[in-house]
């Protein structure tokens, strides 16, 4: 079934032209992932598959009663209610449904003086919607809320919390959670990843990929979309091409493509100059111009190819060395660290052995204090305990994923000529062309560039400082992916060593060789890259698991009970053992009885008795809640055992 088409869309602000010719198609189940460079029209599209933007040329297909939600770049969730209570609002329906259903069991507990054809459309309302309330989710819906609730990191809070006091990325996450609760059969979502931490990332992930609509996604989060699409758009020149498959398989296709395309043009090429240089050498001979007529008729008729467009221009930078480090780049010994205000501290006991040309990922959850070792090691903040000593001729060039260190009020040429001042004006600007700022560009304030634009300069400086330790905090922020992919480029052909932290778990494998998972109380090193350090965590889980299973056993005899003890124990267990088996037995006949009760309610001759029909519904309603009782009783003492 196909949910949405788009045709020769195009849209354009004033003068300038931001898509044309979109074909676009979305059927039920379908991931697909959106991509393209920053001012594309990824976010452009979104809105007006989303409605909130209007179209120039084009048709748009959807049907009336399609269903979908928009996530924006930028939403975040302004309320005055608490955090249950704007999430339960999206079952308002299975609310009222539970209202309309304890009604209409007090009307079958008073309906005495109904006739039996009136109680019998009182029984048939009840099932009808007792079976709309169980379908809809009536007896999960409260589960489903603390799932995602959960899953999105609010597990720890009190969801009595009001919104208005959470902050920007909570209020967003929100906005994430309560759309998923509304299940509509299309997802639109805008950079879904931001303000997410890789744990959130993970379920997220899973959510996604077991979600039971159609999907479409905008994000600079490789990895995600990965694990997410089967469909990949890509937006170039204002035009869309389609592919099949992972982001992964899109860019191994894309290049196959060009490749084939590029040889396809270059014989043809040759083939035209091949029947262009016959024509010349033959047309004036009288014994070949025939034939180089008819060449010439070839050349008329042939369909010519262009040549096909290579990448748009890309940011072509590399990090230099000025002088190389010792083999001991870095000792982090028992380092401690707390804020003045804080009795706990951020972070104690860290333990970090960096030799020269490692490349290490800092990984670990928001709040751990990652920023704030990074922080520690420039000398920025002071340690309660422990110590840090950097090795010989060491250089660090950092980057702050803040780009606190860029002066709003200069241009982007004094920015960087002012640190560098006996380097000539002309060569800056060649730095600077390098990150794609040219012309008249490098004349721009610092405070009018984009998020994206501040992250290239503040790369530019940092290429500049030619540091043999680069320690980098969240460098892919704000990076298109293709800026990502020329970063990975440099960092990878780089002479010295690299510490970073980074939520993005594509690049973390694309640089990292080591992964240190930072904890309150220490840090766990693993050799390997993103996907090597998630294995070996499955692994330490799965042996902690077994652990606790071989411990469970033993664990009355490492208690040393005395023999009174023991005997007594078992007599307990044995008790239990046996209450366990006389309830299940009167479960079971009870449950026998319900149905028995319940088949002859459904008997003609009863339902239309109506003392009769009301004194077995009574009956029923008293024995299911005895067999209740029974069952919390059973649970209770089958936890115990």
């Amino acid at each position: 079934m196909i949910l949405m088409q788009l045709n020769d869309l195009s849209k354009s602000f004033g003068a300038e032209e931001i898509l044309s010719n979109i074909k676009l198609e979305i059927k039920d189940k379908d991931r697909v992932a959106i991509v393209g460079r920053n001012g594309a029209g990824k976010s452009t599209l979104l809105k007006i598959m989303a409605g909130e933007l209007s179209y120039d040329e084009g048709d748009f297909f959807k049907p009336k009663d399609l269903t979908f939600g928009y996530l924006s770049q930028h939403m975040t969730l302004e309320s005055g209610k608490t955090i249950w209570d704007e999430m339960i609002e999206v079952f308002s329906h299975l609310r009222r449904q539970e209202s309309q259903l304890r009604l209409l069991e007090k009307e079958m507990e008073n309906a005495s003086n109904l006739a039996g054809e009136e109680y019998e459309k009182l029984l048939q309302d009840y099932d009808k919607l007792q079976l709309a309330y169980q379908t809809g989710g009536g007896y999960t819906y409260e589960s489903d809320i603390k799932t995602v609730l959960t899953g999105l990191n609010f597990f720890d809070y009190d969801y009595n919390t009001p919104i208005m006091e959470l902050s920007g990325g909570q209020k967003t996450r929100l906005a994430l959670g309560k759309l998923l609760l509304q299940k509509p059969q299309l997802l639109i979502l805008d950079e879904p990843t931001n303000h997410l931490d890789i744990d959130t990332l993970s379920w997220l992930e899973n959510y996604l990929v077991n979600y039971p609509g159609a999907i479409v996604i905008v994000s600079h989060d490789r990895y995600f979309l990965d694990k997410t699409v089967s469909i990949v758009y890509e937006i170039a020149r204002h035009k869309t091409s389609k592919y099949y498959g992972s982001y992964s398989k899109y860019l191994e296709q894309k290049a196959l493509n060009y490749e084939q395309e590029l040889k396809e043009f270059e014989k043809q090429q040759t083939e035209i100059k091949k029947l262009e240089d016959f024509v010349q050498r033959n047309i004036v001979r009288a014994s070949t111009t025939k034939r180089a007529q008819s060449r010439r008729k070839q050349l008329e008729k042939m369909d010519r190819l262009d040549r096909p467009p290579g990448d748009e221009s890309s940011a072509s930078f590399s990090f230099q060395i000025e002088k190389r480090s010792g083999n001991d780049v870095l000792k982090i010994d028992q380092l401690r660290l707390s804020y003045e205000d804080e009795q706990e501290p951020i972070f104690s006991d860290i333990k970090l052995h960096v030799n020269r040309g490692e490349r290490i990922a800092l990984v670990g959850p928001n709040g751990v204090g990652k920023t704030t070792l990074l922080k520690a090691i420039l000398g920025n903040l002071k340690s309660d305990r422990g110590s840090i000593q950097l090795g010989t001729n060491v250089q660090i060039g950092y980057y702050d994923q803040e780009q606190a260190e860029l002066d709003k009020s200069k241009s982007l040429l004094q920015e960087l000529w002012d640190d560098y001042p006996t380097i000539n004006e002309k060569d800056i600007r060649t730095i600077l062309g390098n990150f794609l700022f040219s012309g008249e560009d490098v004349l721009k304030p610092v405070h009018t560039l984009s998020g994206g634009e501040k992250a290239r300069l503040a790369l530019a400086k940092l290429k500049m400082q030619k540091a043999n330790l680069l320690i980098l905090d969240e460098p892919t922020n704000h990076l298109d992916i293709d800026s990502k992919e020329v970063l990975e480029a440099a960092l990878n052909d780089f002479p010295g060593t690299i510490i970073f932290v980074s939520h993005d778990r594509y690049f973390i494998n694309k640089i990292a060789d080591q992964v240190a998972e930072m904890q309150r109380n220490g840090i766990s090193m693993y050799l390997g890259d993103y996907d090597y350090y998630l294995e070996k965590k499955e692994e330490e889980a799965e042996l902690k698991q077994l652990q606790q299973e071989k411990e469970i056993g033993p664990a009355v005899e490492n208690k040393k009970l005395s023999f009174k003890e023991g005997k007594q124990q078992q007599s307990e267990k044995r008790k239990t053992e046996r209450r366990i088996a006389e309830l299940e037995e009167m479960i079971e006949r009870l449950e026998l009885e319900i149905s028995e009760m319940e088949e002859e309610m459904t008997k003609p001759e009863v339902y239309q008795d109506h003392e009769k029909s009301l004194e077995l519904t009574h009956k029923v309603s008293s024995t299911k809640q005895e067999a209740e009782q029974l069952m919390e009783e059973w649970t209770s003492l089958q936890e115990n055992l």
